[in-house]
């Protein structure tokens, strides 16, 4: 969800976001076709409290990307079922000022397994000029 509300955000109001950052995302593409493992079933059966209409989310907004002219870093597992590696590729078609960083062995949860490198690869991002 948050990589949707970061799109929406920077589609919305580009003057107020200097930097994006997405990680292993859909940011409102279509997943059709790119390899996305059904998530649902076990995200409810490991939290049965969660809210239902996270899992009925569905955008594409592929057709607005192109407009973000933000310099966006795209951090990606290369292991990830949810959200594959052809997901961030196709984002870094996508958005013209996109970079995308792959993290070998990440999986969905590369952020926690790979905290170091992808910590490393936000602060160069943001430190960017």
């Amino acid at each position: 969800m948050g990589g949707l509300v970061a799109v929406h955000c920077a589609l919305q109001a580009p003057e107020r976001i200097r930097r994006l950052v997405l990680v292993a995302t859909s940011a409102g593409v279509s997943l059709n076709n790119l390899g996305a493992s059904d998530w649902r079933p076990e995200y409810f059966e490991a939290f049965p409290a969660a809210a239902k209409w996270i899992a009925e989310v569905s955008e594409d907004l592929s057709s607005e990307l192109p407009l973000i002219e933000i310099p966006t870093l795209l951090i990606w597992g290369d292991r990830d079922p949810i959200s594959p590696l052809a997901i961030g590729q196709k984002l870094r078609k996508l958005l013209p000022h996109a970079r995308l960083h792959v993290v070998e062995g990440g999986d969905h949860d590369l952020a926690i397994q790979h905290a170091d490198d992808v910590a490393r690869a936000i602060r160069t991002h943001l430190d960017a000029t």
